[in-house]
């Protein structure tokens, strides 16, 4: 879990455009961080198992 001064600081425009740190909307971690979905990799498994994202199956074969 991201501290909320972190979170703050990675919503302000940056400088330059390379600075810009996405971040999970749920947790706020920047690493493993999907654009498709806006999530980072933990949160985007536990919603997945929980059916809360459409569109997405655990794969088995």
């Amino acid at each position: 879990m991201a501290k909320k001064s972190q979170i703050a600081k990675s919503n302000k425009k940056p400088k330059f455009s390379s600075r810009i740190v996405r971040r999970c909307f749920k947790c706020g971690r920047n690493h493993g961080y999907m654009r498709k979905f806006g999530l980072c990799r933990i949160c985007f498994r536990e919603m997945a198992n929980q059916c809360l994202i459409p569109g997405i199956k655990k794969s088995s074969w």
